[in-house]
């Protein structure tokens, strides 16, 4: 595994950058909307040393900040300052593994227990907050993006917490869950909700059917589901040296439907067909059914068969599909019909429909032209029942990260604003921030930010306004 992502990091845009710069006049092709005043933050790994046997997925998170006011563009970019990044940096090398194996020479008494803090970057109760599902969430300054320290909410949580929160639009409640509640490896998964004001309401947890790697939920206006996808933990095969974490089909597909008022108790089980999805477009409620949108693999990708061998790749490619689950109690099977045969990731709405049906809906998708599986170089334009309405390919080589959405105001219409997305030019080695019209991307980006250097691929980010 660790050879194929030195491999696809040489010809990709997957290696770390080794510095840290402030861009205050970056140039512009195209006009900038004046009504972007705000700052995307993106967040992703970018190991600080290069560490023998570590997977990508536990490199050193870094931050990403494209600041845009009245028409100009400025940058920013730093590593997230972990006790592991700095205990690393003034050792100058590795120390760590990744799921917290330590590496022949480490110090004594040192850990990664507080983790890297390289999945997502969100803002919530006045909070700028860089997360990744492993350990608790990094408070972050914004501007300057220096490490505030762990979040726990005054004592309130404890342990995991996922990189994928679900906020609310009408009420502004944050909620939240953690895998491996119990320790790592462990079945055990604890959720939980945070009110407007960043005060933690409720926190509880409950033991799954198996221990899986959860990396994303569903919730509704009034429902909560936990999917446990056969990417499973396993410390009895981490001791004997094989992957912690496996794909195993033969554990089935479950999803645990629980009411947003209920409790734990209530979960009632669903079942479907193998499958594994890191990441959910929206879902709502539509009378006794709840319809989740969701990019699926019918096999994972990324992670090999308990016995170290690899998954299929023609299977390990997410597509576009919606789960249907019946809560009148008639099944406890729910339904995946694929919407899209296309391959895709990363997928964002307008996130005031978060919860509630959304008529649209963007992801990143792979060029199929192009003989680089995996390769994200476009973006898709969907309705809210699948079908397309546009999408845009990058030049051949060029790669895309997850397009955010953000609106031309508090007021405009669903979809009304722009997909701002990360773009690696291959040809010169380099980055732009494109910024699309959200509703007609087939036009391409309307104005580009030209950075002088890589932004490397990454996982999420989100917009905040200057407000």
């Amino acid at each position: 595994m660790l050879d194929q992502v030195k491999t696809e990091a040489a010809r990709t845009n997957l290696a770390p950058i080794p510095m840290e710069c402030d861009a205050p006049h970056l140039k512009v092709t195209g006009e900038l909307p004046r009504e972007l005043n705000g700052t995307l933050y993106r967040n992703g790994p970018n190991p600080q040393f290069d560490a023998p046997g570590a997977h990508w997925f536990v490199g050193d998170g870094m931050l990403h900040a494209f600041h845009l006011e009245n028409g100009r563009a400025s940058y920013r970019n730093r590593w997230v300052r972990t006790p592991k990044w700095l205990a690393e940096h003034d050792a100058g090398r590795a120390l760590f593994g990744g799921f917290g194996r330590k590496l022949p020479g480490a110090p004594a008494g040192i850990t990664d227990d507080g983790g890297v803090a390289n999945t997502n970057i969100i803002f919530h109760g006045g909070k700028l907050l860089a997360l990744e599902e492993g350990h608790l969430p990094t408070e972050i300054e914004p501007g300057t993006l220096n490490r505030r320290g762990y979040c726990d909410y005054n004592g309130a949580i404890k342990g995991p917490f996922t990189a994928h929160p679900k906020i609310d639009p009408v009420t502004g409640e944050m909620v939240f869950f953690g895998y491996n509640a119990a320790g790592p490896l462990t079945p055990a998964l604890s959720f939980g909700s945070v009110n407007a004001a960043g005060v933690v309401t409720r926190f509880d947890r409950f033991d799954a059917p198996y221990a899986s790697m959860v990396h994303d939920f569903i919730v509704t206006e009034n429902h909560v589901l936990f999917p446990i996808l056969p990417i499973t933990g396993s410390m009895e095969r981490a001791m004997r040296g094989k992957p912690p974490y496996a794909w195993e089909p033969e554990k089935g597909a479950y999803v645990g439907v629980m009411k947003r008022n209920g409790s734990a108790k209530d979960l009632v089980w669903f079942r479907a067909e193998s499958c594994y999805v890191f990441h959910v477009m929206n879902a709502w409620e539509e009378g006794n059914r709840v319809i989740a949108d969701v990019m699926q693999f019918e096999e994972a990708p990324l992670f090999p068969h308990p016995d170290g061998s690899k998954t299929d790749p023609q299977k390990s490619r997410a597509r576009y599909c919606r789960w249907t689950f019946d809560l009148s109690g008639n099944t406890d099977r729910f339904t995946q019909t694929y919407l899209d045969d296309l391959t895709g990731e990363f997928p964002r709405i307008d996130d005031r429909r978060a919860g509630r049906a959304n008529s649209h809906g963007w992801y990143a998708c792979a060029n199929p032209d192009l003989p680089m599986f995996g390769a994200l170089s476009g973006i898709v334009h969907v309705d809210g029942k699948g079908k397309r309405f546009g999408k845009y390919v990058l030049p051949a080589g060029d790669t895309i990260s997850e397009p955010v959405f953000v609106e031309r105001g508090a007021d405009a219409a669903e979809g009304d604003g722009w997909l701002l997305s990360a773009v690696w030019r291959a040809q010169e080695n380099r980055s732009d921030l494109a910024v699309f019209n959200a509703q007609d991307v087939e036009a391409g980006p309307v104005a580009l930010v030209h950075l002088g250097h890589r932004v490397p691929d990454g996982f999420h980010g989100n917009w905040v306004g200057a407000e």
